[in-house]
């Protein structure tokens, strides 16, 4: 299976970093195709809601999602949305990715992907990741997209925090599983 990573922090050694590369080793040890692209360091506009596309593309951004991002979520089976929380939901540069979901809305549904959620988060809170859960679940539910799992890791707050916990066994166990 083609899985696409989407990574969005802007540490590329933070904790959701490190999550995404336990997945990575779990899923390439069961044979899977990974490809990791970093939302944080393109160059991607956020939707300007012009209906130019009219939900079938091409959008008339001439930036990386067009160009790069779009064909790899179109080619890959599975896309996991890695990413730390950001007062308490996504952070902004992903979102602006899910946002472009626009252009090709249609087709993107059609195809039923399976998608994975890694994401950290400083505070260790019961609440923390209401908001990030509640919107992946929904996009998964309208974009008709499979979910695989989720590995929400609580007071994360430094990278030696999280290698000492649970959420990078958690993250392979996840990966190995796909």
């Amino acid at each position: 299976m083609k899985i696409l990573v989407l990574e969005s922090s802007g540490n590329i050694k933070g904790s959701s970093n490190m999550l995404a590369d336990e997945f990575i080793r779990g899923a390439e040890e069961n044979g899977h195709e990974l490809t990791v692209y970093n939302v944080m360091r393109k160059n991607i506009k956020p939707c300007l809601g012009c209906g130019h596309c009219g939900m079938s593309g091409p959008c008339v951004l001439n930036d990386d999602y067009e160009h790069e991002l779009k064909p790899m979520i179109i080619d890959a089976d599975m896309v996991v949305f890695v990413m730390p929380v950001y007062y308490y939901n996504w952070p902004s540069q992903l979102k602006v990715c899910v946002d472009r979901f626009y252009s090709f809305n249609t087709e993107l549904a059609s195809m039923r992907k399976k998608t994975a959620l890694l994401s950290v988060a400083w505070d260790d809170t019961d609440d923390v990741f209401d908001g990030t859960a509640a919107f992946y679940k929904k996009l998964c539910s309208y974009m008709n997209f499979e979910d695989c799992g989720m590995v929400l890791g609580r007071g994360c707050g430094t990278p030696s925090i999280t290698r000492a916990g649970v959420y990078p066994q958690k993250a392979y166990e996840l990966g190995k599983n796909i």
